[in-house]
């Protein structure tokens, strides 16, 4: 369970009152109130001003220029509110505008107040080791790995987190998004020369629900992100990607998970060499910025304030020379369970599973685990033998127990035979 937040930011920007306030072209927001007005036909000041998140006197200023122009026509009016649609002559230039790109969503903000904004809202953590494990409670964590954990997050530097397969390295990094106890502003879209960006992913982003009617609506208020990557991840996932339909770009994997954390799982899996991604990484981790660029070659930079942990099952050797490891300054080993920490994950899976387990169950399931060869206690073993448990007495038709001949039963199942 994530953390309850302090529904607040370390940026507060104020709701822009003239169109020259915004950070954008003035002439792109005329533009997109144009295209929004072709898309919904009628409208008014308030139903544009919640679409676009903008303050009904941008909103008004836009409206009397249009109104000069002759590229709207009133027709009537809802309390004091106008209500407007496109002239034949605006629905012309609304067209027009549509060649150039389809947007007609909320306001983007500028690339310059994004900066500021990610800068701004840093991650400042602040835990030691009661603090850490009461955020990984529900795994079963020894000291020594607290206190590797503890230093590297505080850094907000670079995470390689390595070991056997099956000891909980993803389980551990999908929960680091538990430290964070305080929301961010994420950006619904970014403005590049004259460009939309889309940054805001309800898929990615947390929204928090909060009345704050002083502050600029371009800008939502979101828990911390957390984006994971494993073996689907390509190189275009890290560059900007545009909608040839519509004109409109979607940021990068990078972009969405600024100011909270990046996981890079099964590191060393992927359709790119561990050579590529580390490559393309190097400026990010050095310097905390990116370089992106437009269909049309305009580069620009963005910053790359976040926590990237890579997991991995390889041996780091294998996967990058000396100069890029010693740029990761965290490297944690996760090594297999002791028997007390595995007895403890089988203790706390039965009983989430409502298994009765006889009195020496833990002990014969190590012993079941280390023949054939094995030499090593996982944490995956007590997770998935049980589910094969559950499996078994659904197939039997009667309460899941954990006795000698169900454990023999499902570990002859889980092991292949050499």
């Amino acid at each position: 369970m994530l953390p309850v937040v302090e529904a607040r930011s370390a940026y507060q920007p104020r709701m822009p009152e003239t169109l020259e306030a915004l950070g954008v072209p003035p002439s792109l927001v005329v533009d997109l109130v144009l295209r929004r007005l072709y898309v919904t036909g009628l409208s008014n000041f308030q139903s544009l001003s919640d679409a676009l998140k903008l303050s009904p006197r941008v909103i008004e200023q836009v409206f009397r220029q249009l109104r000069q122009e002759q590229l709207i026509e009133v027709r009537g009016m809802t309390g004091n509110d106008y209500n407007f649609a496109l002239s034949q002559a605006g629905r012309q230039r609304a067209r027009q505008c549509f060649e150039v790109t389809h947007y007609a969503g909320a306001a983007p903000v500028s690339l310059k107040d994004y900066h500021k904004a990610v800068k701004l809202q840093a991650a400042r953590v602040r835990i030691n080791r009661k603090t850490l494990r009461d955020a990984l409670s529900d795994l079963v964590v020894t000291d020594r790995l607290l206190d590797q954990l503890g230093p590297a997050i505080i850094s907000q530097n670079t995470i390689f987190i390595y070991g056997p397969t099956g000891n909980g390295k993803s389980s551990l990094a999908e929960r680091l998004l538990r430290v964070y106890q305080d929301a961010i502003l994420v950006p619904y879209a970014v403005e590049v020369d004259s460009q939309f960006i889309m940054v805001y992913d309800p898929v990615v982003h947390e929204r928090i629900e909060v009345e704050e009617p002083d502050w600029d609506p371009r800008w939502v208020l979101c828990r911390r992100p957390s984006v994971i990557v494993g073996g689907e991840l390509v190189p275009t996932m890290l560059d900007l990607r545009l909608d040839e339909a519509t004109s409109i770009y979607a940021a990068p994997i990078q972009m969405k998970a600024n100011n909270g954390v990046l996981v890079i799982d099964d590191f060393g899996r992927q359709a790119m060499s561990p050579q590529e991604l580390l490559n393309r990484w190097m400026v990010p981790l050095d310097r905390r910025v990116d370089y992106l660029a437009l269909r049309y070659g305009v580069k620009f930079q963005i910053p790359c304030e976040m926590m990237v942990v890579f997991a991995t099952n390889l041996n780091p050797s294998c996967l990058a020379d000396e100069a890029f490891l010693r740029r990761i300054q965290n490297k944690i080993l996760v090594e297999p369970v002791d028997p007390e920490g595995f007895d403890e994950i089988l203790r706390r899976v039965a009983a989430a599973r409502n298994i009765p387990m006889e009195p020496d169950s833990a002990a014969y399931l190590r012993e079941l685990c280390l023949r054939d060869g094995r030499t090593e206690l996982r944490a995956c073993y007590p997770n998935d033998i049980c589910n094969i448990l559950v499996s078994i007495s659904r197939y039997e038709n009667v309460p899941p127990r954990m006795t000698k001949a169900n454990l023999e039963r499902a570990a002859a199942l889980y092991f292949a035979r050499s």
